[in-house]
């Protein structure tokens, strides 16, 4: 299984997860992509992704993820709890500082869900923070400096033990993420 996991107020629709999707379906037909609708609410959101993993074990299916952003949080968690490679875009290192920020409501633009953001959500957030990367080969970091949302310095500091590509400029969305699906696919070992 291949778990593609997005961000904060965004979703499966945003252009990585739609040029995911539509890679792996035409390059890896026979490979289960799974790239759900997340929770706001960070317990929600790992339960259901547990939930996905669990089940992908049980049917004894390898695992892999895609995460970007905040997603790369949550996968980063799944990763070295559960085994499996893991592709990183752009990904949020401390989301439970950046929620104090956004406390309050927020509307996701993708899915029109208006929500709020609560101090007990940073709380679950860190509850999930895997302060020591004790994997590092399971792991493909992809940066750009020019991110407006995350300091991209944070994510070398935490993953420098993995293997990082960092691009100039660029920004939060990661810039011409389509053309990497080779060496993303290549690195998460995908097989017909």
């Amino acid at each position: 299984m291949l778990l593609y996991i997005h961000g904060f107020n965004s979703s499966p629709q945003s252009d990585k997860g739609r040029q995911s999707a539509a890679f792996i379906g035409e390059n890896f037909p026979e490979l289960e992509f799974v790239a759900p609708q997340l929770p706001a609410a960070p317990a929600e959101a790992m339960a259901l992704l547990e939930q996905l993993v669990c089940d992908a074990l049980e049917q004894k299916q390898p695992l892999a993820f895609i995460g970007s952003s905040l997603g790369g949080y949550y996968a980063t968690y799944l990763a070295e709890k559960y085994g499996g490679r893991a592709v990183l875009v752009n990904p949020a290192v401390k989301p439970y500082e950046l929620f104090a920020q956004f406390l309050g409501t927020q509307h996701n633009p993708y899915t029109g869900e208006t929500y709020q953001v609560m101090p007990a959500h940073q709380h679950i957030l860190k509850s999930f923070d895997t302060e020591v990367i004790r994997h590092p080969d399971r792991f493909m970091v992809m940066l750009q400096s020019g991110d407006e949302v995350l300091d991209y310095r944070q994510a070398l500091a935490k993953y420098h033990c993995c293997e990082l590509r960092l691009e100039t400029g660029g920004d939060h969305s990661f810039i011409g993420y389509a053309s990497h699906l080779d060496d993303i696919s290549r690195f998460l070992q995908l097989s017909n």
